[in-house]
């Protein structure tokens, strides 16, 4: 019996033996296997450089002058950084109760989750944030093989350890929000914040912390978009809510609460398109792709800096509100103002519609060679289409969505069947807008409006399109007249037609320039024959001082387009931009100093080192004196003249046309100087002003000169352009954050020249039409 005793205890402890070796076995086995995923046998690993800079693509982050982020540049990866002093306590508590409640008292590995996780299956994941961090810098979402998965797993037990070692908890945290992809370009929490919610994450609340952190768990399957699933995201917001009150992060009654509401969503998508500033964004690429490809503009190792993936912040002169405020100006005016042209343009009133002074044959000259510029056509071309093939395309009906602006006046679009022919027609019918505002003194830029949609007119009126200026370029004859022959707005000249013979300046015809009220009876003072546009004094000017003079001065203020050396150029035949303008007529408000328009101040890597710094472009065109006078003789223009509707505190009977008037009485009462623009046909509606610290200037026209309005009623600078003006400008003004000056222009010590015409006999009193209702001002016309 005792041997028997023996034997049976000799098999136990052979069962224990076995039971240790496999035991041991088994752990070694484990161990071996972490180590051999630590030495990147199975697979290779980030080292410590790289998880200390991940790589991340990083967009290039827009940020205005007054601090706030216009837009990012980015081609998959929307995604910019945000430090943990940035992330509000609620959402970092939302992660911690939700995902990991143990965070602060594990090294990377939570041992009591694994362990129950083992035992218990199904009672929630063992993964630490550290070890989700690891999944996001490893391979994003886990592979669907088993074996591969337990080859992932063990790779980030070994990086989540690392990390762990290598950066704090609350580095790990801030990592861990910066790298999610929340869905819809919302890469990182900061853009994530801003697209559902348009705010930045620390003012995000507990509930809408709450959403987001609930979309770790899966963002495809929690999009809190309304065409998604938004049940399923509440009732996941909800579970975090119950988590944070769990772990006492929240009170019950907070809870409670916020269970019951709704999720609120802000839904801003961003895109490339939309958004603020677009047409300034893409000029904005443009100047860094010809900044990255300067060779001096090397990353450390030689290579070039990418805009959608290196991080870069790019500091700007634009200033997000004076932006918006532009921006909404040109919103309320230009539906109403194309409203209007599409009522006077039915087929019945205008049978060549949206075109006039075009016989049919013209028109469908005009379309043709439209049509084979256009995008359709070349991409044709491209596969290989014939040219019948092609013209056929375009009388075929497709579906298409087209642009249009919706009943409240806001912009919109609509799908329809249509030829391709007739919507290039369409298109063509629309009024469009360029707009820029700057600083003089400084140069900075503070709006630039190249377009009314970004996303249907790509082309840029501010400094892609150049168009002829009409009564704007006359400052530039009368400053000469000013600088050569030190005469004041005081001095009169008759208005009798005036005759420059051919040859004598370039002309190679006899060049004798008309009126508008056909009045050439008397003489009038310069003050009121700029204020009121009268083309004989401006052509006895240019007489006077000779086209070469007057382009050397717009050359040297800035103007880079061709000015041809002919009289002509004296009533604004010149094209021009929007850009060009602006910057000239700074050089009067600067006191005859010409800056440079600045666009750009800093461009910074995503570490902060400045890589580059703007330097300001100035030089002295003019004397004080002369820029002053000639501000002076534009102030008779907001006065009295074409631009006096900006001071109307009461609504005449006649003359203003509500209609497209948009935002009349403006009611200012600070000193402007301006000037309005009409070209021949009225194709072209301009209307520059300035104040001593801001200069605006507005463009507004078709894209082809046939289209446009059938009188100067709608047509002149005062209606189509100086409403934009004047609601942008009040808007600024409402703004008390805003510094826009209201004070009189600098007059300077030296002035020798009389500005003060009150004493003068036969002044403006005595000048036909500056008491005719206001239409019949005589605008710009003959050319």
């Amino acid at each position: 019996m005792a041997k028997a005793k023996k034997e049976e205890v000799v098999g136990f402890e052979k069962y224990i033996r076995w039971f240790w070796v496999l035991f041991l076995g088994v752990l070694l086995s484990i161990v071996l296997f972490f180590l051999l995923a630590s030495w990147g046998a199975l697979g290779k690993l980030p080292d410590h450089t790289q998880l200390e800079n991940p790589r991340t693509n990083l967009a290039t982050e827009i940020i205005s002058s007054d601090g706030k982020t216009l837009a990012k540049f980015y081609f998959n990866d929307n995604r910019t950084p945000v430090p943990f002093n940035e992330l509000p306590n609620h959402l970092v508590e939302a992660l911690i109760a939700t995902e990991d409640a143990r965070y602060y008292e594990h090294s990377g590995i939570d041992g009591r989750g694994t362990l129950r996780a083992i035992l218990k299956p199904g009672s929630g994941g063992a993964s630490t944030i550290s070890q989700q961090l690891a999944k996001q810098l490893l391979h994003g979402e886990g592979s669907t093989n088993i074996f591969t998965r337990v080859i992932q797993k063990a790779k980030e037990w070994v990086i989540a350890i690392r990390l762990e070692r290598q950066y704090t908890k609350e580095e790990i945290i801030a990592q861990y929000f910066n790298i999610y992809d929340f869905g819809n370009n919302g890469d990182g929490i900061r853009s994530a914040s801003n697209i559902y919610f348009n705010k930045e994450p620390k003012d995000l609340s507990i509930k809408e912390s709450a959403m987001l952190v609930g979309m770790f768990k899966n963002s495809s399957f929690y999009n809190p978009i309304p065409s998604r699933n938004p049940v399923g995201v509440k009732n996941r917001r909800n579970v975090v809510l119950y988590q944070m009150e769990n772990y006492g992060f929240i009170s019950k009654e907070v809870k409670d609460s916020l269970q019951k509401t709704e999720l609120d969503l802000r839904f801003s998508p961003q895109t490339h398109r939309t958004g603020t500033a677009t047409y300034f964004r893409e000029y904005l690429r443009a100047f860094m792709k010809d900044w990255m490809n300067d060779p001096k503009n090397r990353k450390p190792d030689g290579s070039k800096y990418d805009i959608n993936s290196d991080g870069l912040k790019i500091y700007t002169t634009i200033d997000s509100r004076m932006q918006k405020y532009a921006e909404l100006a040109v919103a309320r005016h230009m539906p109403r103002l194309q409203a209007e042209f599409f009522k006077q343009n039915t087929p019945e009133r205008n049978k060549t519609a949206p075109f006039r002074d075009l016989s049919t044959s013209e028109v469908d000259n005009l379309l043709n060679n439209a049509m084979m510029r256009g995008e359709r056509w070349r991409i044709l071309k491209k596969a290989g289409k014939s040219e019948k093939e092609i013209r056929a395309s375009f009388l075929k009906p497709a579906k298409m969505t087209i642009f249009k602006w919706e009943k409240d006046g806001s912009p919109g679009e609509v799908d329809t069947i249509m030829k391709p022919m007739d919507s290039m027609r369409y298109y063509k019918s629309f009024l469009h807008p360029g707009m820029m505002s700057m600083d003089p003194q400084t140069g900075h830029v503070k709006a630039w409006v190249g377009g009314m949609n970004y996303r249907h007119f790509q082309y840029d009126h501010v400094k892609q399109g150049k168009r002829q200026v009409g009564s704007t370029f006359k400052p530039f004859v009368y400053a000469t007249a000013i600088n050569q022959l030190h005469m004041s707005p005081c001095d009169k000249l008759p208005l009798a037609p005036l005759t420059i013979e051919a040859n004598k300046y370039g002309n190679s015809k006899a060049w004798t320039p008309k009126n508008d009220d056909r009045n050439y009876d008397g003489e009038v003072t310069l003050k009121h024959a700029l204020a009121n546009s009268v083309n004989t004094i401006t052509a006895r000017l240019m007489d006077k001082v000779g086209p070469q003079p007057v382009a050397e001065l717009a050359k040297n203020l800035g103007i880079t387009s061709d000015i041809p050396l002919v009289p002509s150029i004296a009533l604004g035949t010149p094209d021009i931009s929007v850009y060009e303008m602006v910057g000239a007529y700074s050089g009067f408000a600067n006191q005859g100093v010409y800056t440079k328009p600045v666009m750009v101040t800093t461009i910074v890597d995503k570490n902060d080192t400045v890589l580059y710094q703007f330097v300001p472009e100035t030089r002295d065109v003019l004397s004080a004196e002369t820029a002053y006078v000639t501000v002076k003789l534009m102030e008779g223009v907001t006065q009295s003249g074409s631009g006096s509707r900006l001071r109307r505190t009461w609504m005449p009977k006649t003359g203003v046309y509500p209609e497209i008037i948009t935002g009349y009485p403006y009611e200012f009462k600070n000193p402007i100087a301006g000037k309005t623009g009409t070209t021949q046909n009225q194709s072209d509606g301009w209307f520059m002003g300035m104040v001593p610290n801001l200069v605006t200037g507005v463009w507004v026209g078709a894209e082809d000169r046939a289209t446009h309005f059938r009188s100067i009623t709608y047509g002149q600078g005062a209606a189509m352009a100086l409403p934009i003006w004047g609601m942008y400008m009040k808007s600024c003004y409402e703004d008390e954050t805003l510094d826009v000056s209201t004070s009189s222009f600098v007059k300077p010590s030296n002035l020798s020249i009389t500005v003060d015409c009150t004493d003068y006999v036969g002044d403006e009193g005595d000048s036909q039409g500056l008491n005719l209702p206001e239409e019949d001002v005589p605008d710009e016309l003959e050319m």
